[in-house]
Parts: C-alpha cells; sequence; structure tokens
C-alpha cells in the first residue's frame, strides 16, 4: 500500500509559525463524525465503570434513612 500525500495549507502566523489547517469540508465533517462517536464511546465507559462502584439496595436505603432522621 503506498502512501498518499495531499497537499497541506497551513495559516501561519507573522513569525512563520504554523497556527491552523485548512482542510476540505469532507475531511471537516469526517473529523467531527469520529469526534462524536469517540465521545459516545468515552460517556459508555464511564457509564459502564460506575456499575462496577455500584451500592448495594440495603446499603442505600440506610443511608436515606440515617440522612432523614
Amino acid at each position: 500500500m503506498s502512501a498518499v500525500k495531499k497537499n497541506q495549507n497551513y495559516i501561519i502566523d507573522e513569525d512563520g509559525n504554523k497556527i491552523a489547517v485548512v482542510i476540505d469540508i469532507a475531511t471537516y465533517k469526517k473529523l467531527l463524525d469520529e469526534s462524536e462517536e469517540l465521545a459516545s464511546i468515552s460517556a459508555y465507559d464511564d457509564g459502564m465503570s460506575e456499575i462496577d462502584q455500584a451500592i448495594p439496595f440495603a446499603s442505600a436505603l440506610q443511608d436515606i434513612r440515617k440522612q432523614t432522621i
């Protein structure tokens, strides 16, 4: 498989430092979709890790009763 090198367009400041990149809309949309998918995966992983830290119902009920007294 050969690597394809695309023409990369950078915006540079007065010192010649690259400060931004210009990409086509299709690439932007793909990056946005992939970013949203990664955020969903991260949220799922966070939710699943909270399941491991679940408090037994009887213990939670006991804690609630202590707070209302």
